[in-house]
């Protein structure tokens, strides 16, 4: 057992105090390689990765590209990491090659931990990992030198936990980039605690519960919580294409408590336990998160939930948790409101949020007190501040700007706002309305048209197809379309083009890489502009 290291901010340490108190329960679940270890092993493994890594240099706020495969080697190497005081930076190499390379450049990294894979497109395009001094692989080694993570582990030696503030950088996590360029979103240690402090209230998890995390990261959170994280059977690039009937074992095998993931995993695991008579007993909570979530999704999981509920957490990779709602309540409370155009509720504000709803204004903002700030029901730009919430961007002075604004706090202290990029509105009850992402919304000549307001309005029209509102022409001036997922249907067609809109469907829509969720809308307007010549007709007055 670690021994006993005096208090730090280090985030590290949740998984040291895990490996004290409970040093023989089970941390992770790898489920298809059936690999486990408990609190004790992993902070053990940790340990001497920590020491090996500090032996060559990695360590003290140094920035580490980290490049391997999700699962239990993820979560130990940025523990690891964290140990050892440098910086784990990571990118969702399922953005595409050319993106990945301009983030890599980006952030000018100074080490980098990688597969054999990752090594070969490092050699392959030197130029964006010329920052790069020190290299480790993850896996066999082949020609191009420097330590494996396996050997480094072994490193024999005391417990490890760099001292580091609550405003020390702790990692760099880039956004999925499907409404701009990918960011560096740089969190302290501090950020970190932050969060688990709000999760744990929001939700209360307990010591000993059992998470199906289908979204890897969340394992980190999970050791914070005394939890024992289960990662399930699924290519976590592609989570719309899990097998349901996989999710479902890994549940019930597992016997797991809660459970974290995409929308686009639950609308393949709710159908088809619906359709094969299977419940989830024992599952107190399923949280989604990486879109918004519908009513008729909530609807649909919870049939299979007799002891458990729906929890739709929002946020940014920026700032998170901003709110929460539960299943119970959109059902009971919100969902007539989504179908009648107010958008999507995502309930109140979460512990420790401060937020505003200004108007929407593309331009940068410095000061709060510059912005005009809305009252009950009208629709503006969500904007946050608070612990969870994070200061800039690595390496991005022109999305500091665009994106970062501050106000003085009651103490005289400054504050940071967080422009989120969405909008939204908050009702008279201090609920939050999720109406779109803000550079999504489609500016008609008679006023916008916001995205989620306007397509959760049609769900009804539409039979449950997925939507997508886009606008054809120059802003201000814009046609609104409706992109309609999945084969031709003329009633759907007719009962749209009765309402003004330009219809287009389209076999599959594209998506965020990281939640396979988020419709891609701007990358959909450039496809529907494209095909206007033929989606057009003369019977097609456009509305605006």
């Amino acid at each position: 057992m670690t021994a006993p290291l005096d208090d730090t901010s280090n985030t590290a340490g949740w998984l040291m105090r895990g490996a004290m108190s409970h040093g023989d329960q089970v941390a992770i679940i790898a489920d298809r390689t059936g690999e486990r270890l408990t609190y004790g092993e992993l902070d053990r493994w940790t340990d001497g990765m920590a020491r090996g890594l500090r032996g060559i240099g990695v360590e003290n706020g140094r920035r580490t590209l980290v490049l391997v495969r999700a699962g239990v080697d993820l979560i130990g190497l940025t523990y690891a990491l964290f140990k050892a005081g440098a910086v784990p930076v990571l990118i969702d190499p399922g953005m595409g090659r050319a993106a990945f390379l301009r983030c890599v450049e980006d952030i000018a990294p100074e080490a980098f931990v990688g597969i054999p894979l990752g090594h070969v497109i490092r050699l392959f395009f030197p130029g964006a990992f010329r920052s790069v001094k020190t290299v480790v692989t993850a896996g066999p080694r082949l020609f191009w030198g420097g330590a494996t993570l396996k050997s480094l582990a072994k490193t024999p030696g005391e417990p490890q936990m760099a001292r580091v503030g609550d405003d020390s950088e702790a990692a760099i996590l880039f956004t999925s980039g499907s409404t701009g360029p990918a960011k560096g979103v740089v969190y302290t240690h501090g950020m970190f605690n932050a969060q688990v402090r709000e999760l744990r209230e929001i939700y209360d998890f307990r010591p000993g519960e059992v998470d199906l995390a289908a979204f890897p990261l969340f394992s980190l959170f999970d050791l914070a919580f005394g939890m024992t994280s289960v990662i399930p059977d699924l290519d976590p690039s592609r989570p719309g294409r899990c097998d349901p009937a996989k999710v479902a074992r890994a549940l019930r095998n597992h016997r797991c408590t809660t459970a974290f993931g995409s929308p686009a995993i639950w609308r393949r695991v709710a159908p088809w336990a619906t359709s094969n008579g299977v419940q989830f007993p024992g599952l107190s909570r399923v949280l989604i998160a990486g879109a918004a979530v519908p009513p008729s999704l909530v609807a649909e999981l919870q049939k299979c939930l007799p002891d458990g509920d729906v929890g739709t957490p929002y946020g940014a990779t920026e700032a998170l948790p901003i709110a929460n709602q539960w299943g119970r309540d959109i059902l009971r409370d919100t969902a007539a409101g989504s179908l009648a155009g107010k958008g999507t509720c995502v309930g109140k504000p979460a512990p420790g949020i401060t937020l505003r709803i200004i108007a929407i204004d593309d331009a940068p903002i410095t000061d709060l007190a510059a912005a005009r700030v809305l009252g009950v029901g009208e629709i503006g730009e969500i904007t946050v501040s608070g612990d969870v919430v994070t200061r800039e961007y690595a390496n991005r002075p022109a999305a500091n700007t665009a994106a970062k604004l501050t106000s003085a706090g009651p103490d005289g202290a400054t504050l940071t706002w967080h422009r989120v990029g969405d909008v939204g509105a908050i009702d008279e009850l201090g609920r939050l309305w999720f109406c779109g992402r803000k550079s999504e919304r489609v500016e008609t000549a008679g006023g916008p048209l916001y995205t989620d307001c306007v397509e959760g309005s049609l769900a009804g029209v539409c039979g449950g197809r997925r939507i997508a509102l886009v606008g054809l022409g120059p802003r201000g001036a814009e046609r609104p379309a409706i992109c309609v997922e999945g084969p031709e249907d003329s009633t759907i067609e007719a009962a749209l083009r009765a309402l003004d809109y330009v219809v287009l469907f389209r076999p599959d829509f594209p998506v965020d890489v990281r939640h396979n969720a988020k419709i891609h809308r701007l990358q959909l307007k450039a496809w529907a502009e494209a095909q206007t010549a033929l989606a057009i007709r003369p019977s097609a007055k456009g509305r605006g």
